[in-house]
């Protein structure tokens, strides 16, 4: 209470006044002072660590961490800090089509919003997003649970193809125990349209379900998982060529994504260790399969 009644008096007084009113000691505000900044650096190494590790991370996602690492630090202070040296920047780049719906496919009704997720192995998400490397586009699958937001198989490949889709959908099962009835959800292009996929999906005991036509905001698992890629990977980086995209791509998804960030919407935790938390966790084998597809 001392602390705040002296910071209010200073804003309006000379500091030797603001002191005597409040009967303290110039002595003692200085060292306050001193032991405040002291505070502050320490703080601001600490979170200097987080973001070198983790990018993209905004101040509530830093604030989360710094609690799980024991260390006690208002919001607002953390904002602060991380405003003062610039580590709130945001990259935003063009996007480019993906999404090939133009073809004679049979569409699939959306199932989601008549479910209610409450489990792994509920509802996986399926969708494709573009990466631009020096001299090319190469394009990355990924199935995620809705649920945990774990990528639970995915596929890097030169070509924006049925196979791309495929093999994603090939590494998820290799991965993953499902039971029959998981509802398979992805927009209507003809990567998931494509009767090899549907094929493959249903021999599991999948339902499918599709977004409605140029509205994204159907899968909104993917759409966040794929800012949250762009920003804190792909935008921070030069790849030399597809073998170092495909290497850095699979550290962030295996390494980082799946086993280190920490997801808001699951309690500022990981989707491994969430998924481990959960009483009836018996979905997860060893470790997620992925495969290069290069023409």
């Amino acid at each position: 209470m001392t602390e705040e009644r002296c910071r209010r008096a200073q804003g309006s007084l000379p500091i030797k006044r603001a002191c005597e009113l409040l009967s303290i000691s110039r002595s003692w505000y200085y060292a306050y002072q001193r032991r405040d900044l002291g505070q502050d650096t320490e703080l601001q190494d600490v979170i200097e660590r987080i973001v070198l590790d983790q990018p993209g991370y905004g101040y509530r996602r830093v604030s989360a961490q710094l609690q799980r690492m024991g260390y006690v630090a208002n919001h607002k202070r953390v904002l602060r800090i991380m405003r003062e040296n610039s580590w709130l920047c945001r990259l935003v780049r063009q996007r480019r089509m993906t999404t090939l719906s133009d073809h004679g496919e049979p569409i699939h009704p959306n199932l989601l919003p008549e479910t209610e997720i409450n489990g792994i192995n509920q509802v996986w998400v399926a969708d494709i997003t573009y990466i631009r490397l020096r001299n090319e586009f190469v394009y990355l699958a990924v199935i995620l649970d809705a649920y945990s937001r774990k990528v639970v198989g995915w596929n890097l490949s030169d070509r924006l193809d049925v196979t791309l889709s495929l093999t994603a959908l090939e590494a998820a099962l290799a991965a993953r125990r499902v039971p029959p009835g998981v509802i398979h959800h992805s927009d209507r292009g003809v990567q998931y349209a494509a009767a090899a996929y549907v094929e493959l999906a249903r021999s599991a005991g999948m339902r499918l379900s599709m977004s409605r036509k140029a509205c994204p905001t159907d899968n909104p698992q993917a759409e966040s998982f794929f800012r949250t890629l762009k920003v804190e990977q792909v935008y921070l980086s030069e790849y030399r060529d597809y073998q170092d995209a495909h290497s850095q791509i699979a550290h962030f998804i295996e390494d980082v994504y799946n086993c280190k960030r920490l997801h808001s919407s699951l309690g500022y935790a990981p989707p491994v260790e969430f998924e481990e938390a959960l009483p009836d966790h018996a979905g997860c084998q060893s470790s997620l399969v992925s495969e290069l597809t290069v023409s």
